[in-house]
């Protein structure tokens, strides 16, 4: 028979086998999103964007795992959608949608970059914004990362029409799993000015941001002060030297309602 000190060391190695299980698999969760940035083989011009950005930090929000079905909406040259391939692995797929001006804006950047790095669970289509053709309750996460507020700017001259962000959102709504997550990043405007500077600054309200997707299917979840720069004063154009790299920007977690 054991003794009583013999029982309360065999407990006390059970449970410490037990918290470095659970510590083993915390790391390995949070390590993935690192591991997706520090994959071999990703560009230079990746590199320096990663120092601004931060992708590991903001993915880790999201919680994408592998083998999920995600969707980067806008996504110009796929540098996000090129990190989700990494983390959903072979058993999952990434979607990577841009409509006619994004593909044009990006000069078609996907295109080298899925051949170049082999993303064979990433999917290009350009899309109407009217049908993004995303199946109901098809995907685990959809990216929208510093193009929200181009569904409120109009510039027929550049071939980008006027869209219905509203219909846009519900079409998002609609295509996540119950609980399933959207990530926004997107430049900051001063406050109060709603969607006033879509179309010249390219920066959106914050408030209205929140707001808006809230009354479109989606419950705000978190946010994060990582891409904040206060010395912004959210008055000049975003995409375009001095501001380039330097903007102040938002980052929300919204969970698709559950019913």
């Amino acid at each position: 028979m054991p003794t009583l000190a013999n029982a309360r060391r065999i407990l006390s190695v059970v449970a410490f086998s037990i918290l470095g299980f659970f510590s083993v698999a915390a790391v390995h969760a949070a390590d993935i999103y690192s591991a997706a940035v520090a994959h071999a083989g990703r560009s230079a011009d990746d590199l320096k964007r990663d120092a601004i950005d931060h992708p590991a930090k903001i993915l880790r929000m999201t919680g994408i795992k592998p083998g999920m079905q995600v969707a980067d909406l806008l996504a110009g040259d796929g540098y996000y959608s090129e990190l989700l391939s990494y983390l959903v692995g072979p058993k999952g797929h990434v979607q990577l949608l841009n409509n006619p001006g994004f593909d044009k804006f990006s000069n078609n950047g996907w295109q080298p970059r899925i051949a170049d790095h082999h993303l064979a669970n990433v999917e290009h289509r350009t899309v109407d914004m009217a049908n993004l053709g995303l199946a109901d309750a098809s995907l685990d996460a959809v990216l929208l990362i510093k193009a929200y507020h181009d569904m409120y700017w109009v510039d027929e001259s550049f071939g980008w029409p006027k869209i219905d962000a509203g219909g846009v959102l519900d079409q998002l709504a609609k295509s996540l799993k119950p609980g399933g997550v959207l990530l926004v990043v997107d430049h900051s405007a001063k406050a109060g000015t709603g969607n006033a500077d879509a179309g010249t600054l390219h920066r959106i309200d914050e408030a209205y941001a929140r707001k808006d997707f809230e009354a479109h299917g989606f419950t705000f979840v978190k946010s994060s002060e990582l891409l904040r720069k206060p010395e912004d004063k959210r008055d000049q154009i975003s995409y375009k030297p001095p501001m380039l790299g330097k903007t102040d920007r938002f980052v929300y977690v919204f969970r698709k309602h559950l019913k």
